[in-house]
């Protein structure tokens, strides 16, 4: 991509340095959710399917700096562009991005045992899509294979309880789980995320274990804001870069 095409923006309070285009889809909340959301331990191996620019594996890498990292895009740009943003924050060595479409088989299964995989998925079924090519092809099924394929995909290299976790739209939150339950991860957790308190929810956080046989759970959630600002809870995530607590 031209260097003109592209800004450089901070996520992480600037712990994470990202060039990402000026027009499209853009990193921004979901991706930082996402990677706070992500249970990993220094030396676990993660696979992030649809990584974009690289926005969630390098907010993961921030907090969790010991991880090796197989992140898979089918925009040959955007999968370049992941690479050198990966040179840019110091972690090249342990971020490796794979061009191809998360639904082949062979690429798959050519990766290591994982001990978590994430996504932040085309959610919306056949429809309306937006403006763009690169914004309808990240956002819907019709551009691509659906949730089910995507969690099924993404679970085929995870280890017996390993982690897979979505962040999606609330609407699209029941259909996460339902796919999540297909690829035969259960022991199922929903954290819901309100832009405030006593609103309704945008966004929910979806996360399955594979093979998982505990019960379901749908915990407190997060309200992201008070007031004009963001909120103490979403603080700790989007800037302090600490994890989402599941318990």
């Amino acid at each position: 991509m031209d260097a003109a095409d592209l800004t450089l923006d901070g996520l992480l309070d600037g712990r994470v340095r990202l060039r990402q285009p000026r027009g499209g889809l853009r990193a921004g909340l979901d991706a930082v959710l996402l990677a706070a959301a992500i249970p990993a331990r220094p030396g676990d191996i993660v696979l992030e399917g649809g990584c974009g620019s690289g926005a969630v594996a390098l907010c993961l890498m921030a907090r969790v700096p010991d991880i090796t990292v197989y992140a898979i895009e089918r925009d040959p740009d955007l999968a370049g562009l992941a690479r050198d943003n990966a040179a840019l924050n110091g972690v090249a060595e342990r971020l490796t991005v794979l061009t191809g479409d998360i639904a082949d088989r062979a690429l798959t299964r050519a990766l290591p045992p994982v001990h978590h995989a994430m996504a932040n998925p085309p959610y919306w079924p056949a429809g309306t899509i937006p403006p763009g090519a690169l914004r309808a092809g990240a956002t819907h099924q019709a551009m691509g294979p659906d949730l089910a394929a995507w969690t099924q995909a993404l679970a085929r290299p995870l280890r017996r309880d390993g982690s897979l976790t979505l962040v999606l739209p609330a609407e699209q939150a029941l259909a996460g789980a339902e796919a999540l339950r297909g690829a035969r991860c259960g022991s199922l957790a929903l954290l819901p995320l309100w832009p405030r308190a006593g609103q309704a929810a945008r966004r929910a956080l979806v996360q399955g274990r594979r093979l998982g046989r505990g019960p379901d759970r749908i915990l407190p959630g997060i309200a992201l804001h008070e007031g004009d600002s963001w909120s103490p809870a979403a603080e700790r995530l989007l800037r302090d870069a600490l994890p989402v607590t599941w318990s």
